[in-house]
């Protein structure tokens, strides 16, 4: 990477840094994209509204690649001294979806000077934190044609610098799940009169680990409770309303489909023994993040090309990352590049994006485009 073409893509990063906007508020985040690429480069770029994206055309025939970028940061403060420090109390970077980005610009400074032989796509996408940016985003891969997309993210507890891939599943699918019960108030001293949910979500919660059985599933199944609020804090009434959060997560789509749907139908019989009223609410939901083998393979040629020490994960991980919206429509593979094993982790207040993932990322997509 070009050294003064890392300098303009780490300022920007600073910058993206220092005004970090939350899930789909991304106004500024996006604006100053657009103004930075339109700035440096000669590349056609295509506002999408919540995204964009922008493209290099090789010409007519040839392949069309696509690389991804979130831009979303995190409700979080930002407690370190940084000389970049979030400047929006409440609000950081601390996944590190401002170097993503850097990344992605950086990378689009340098086929715009070099050029290549494929079609390449810079797609910037929002709102990743809660699983919605993707699916905003899927309907340019068909309107495009694009052959095949990769991304990356900086992970923490992975050897500085290697790049981390596996075939098949890479990440969780996930969503959150709200099972709201209503039953009727009465006096704390006649519950006989009364409707209380806390028996139902007592035994809702019982059923859980015959749910998530093992022996009931091919891969890793988990049922996490957040959150449970029944009643009111007065004790002159009986409970008649309850919520029970969760969020459920699955090493695969059709186990995740198949978890929910025993706990909607164990709810509602629940519901029908006492006399309940019952909804289900749905958030942050995530499909699996998966890797087409042959495009994993690439990553893996990509990172030798560029001498980058290679790692073979053993496992999928369990957080969730909505880039699996776009590998059921098109081939395309997720990478890890290690912020160190004993880095801080992501989404936690000692974080900050390591500057020189930049050019790590830079050189494997560069890596990638020439295959």
């Amino acid at each position: 990477m070009k050294v003064q073409n890392y300098e303009l893509a780490k300022k920007l990063r600073h910058e993206l840094h220092q005004h970090p906007e939350l899930s789909n508020e991304e106004v500024w985040t996006k604006q100053h994209l657009m103004k930075f690429l339109k700035t440096n480069t000669k590349l056609k770029l295509v506002d999408k509204g919540n995204w964009f994206y922008c493209v290099y055309r090789a010409g007519a025939g040839k392949s069309n690649i696509a690389f991804r970028a979130d831009f979303d940061a995190l409700p979080m403060d930002e407690v370190i001294e940084l000389p970049w420090a979030s400047q929006f109390p409440g609000k950081a970077h601390k996944c590190g979806h401002d170097g993503h980005s850097a990344t992605l610009a950086g990378f689009a400074l340098e086929i715009d000077q070099e050029g290549a032989d494929k079609n390449i796509f810079f797609l910037f996408q929002p709102a990743e934190e809660t699983g919605d940016g993707a699916i905003q985003c899927v309907d340019f891969i068909k309107e495009e044609n694009i052959d095949e997309i990769y991304a990356y993210h900086n992970m923490s507890g992975v050897p500085y610098k290697t790049v981390g891939i596996m075939d098949e599943t890479m990440m969780c699918a996930s969503k959150g799940m709200t099972i709201h019960l209503e039953g009727t108030p009465t006096h704390a001293s006649q519950p006989e009169l009364g409707i209380n949910p806390s028996f139902a979500i007592g035994n809702i919660l019982g059923a859980i680990p015959e749910f998530t059985s093992p022996e009931k599933n091919k891969g890793l199944i988990l049922c996490t409770v957040v959150q449970i609020d029944v009643g009111e804090k007065a004790f002159g009434i009986a409970a008649s309303k309850g919520d029970l959060r969760m969020t459920i997560r699955a090493l695969y789509d059709e186990e995740l489909d198949r978890l929910q749907d025993n706990l909607e139908k164990f709810t509602r019989a629940q519901a029908e023994e006492f006399g309940l009223k019952v909804s289900f609410q749905y958030n942050d939901e995530f499909p699996e993040t998966f890797n087409h083998k042959e495009s994993a393979d690439k990553i893996r040629l990509a990172a030798k090309s560029k001498g980058m020490e290679l790692i073979e994960l053993k496992e999928p991980f369990r957080g969730s990352e909505d880039f699996g919206h776009f590998t059921k429509l098109t081939k395309g593979a997720y990478c890890l590049i290690g912020n160190g094993k004993e880095y801080p982790p992501v989404h936690t207040y000692e974080y900050d994006f390591r500057d020189e993932l930049i050019e790590s990322g830079v050189e494997l997509f560069k890596g990638l485009a020439k295959l």
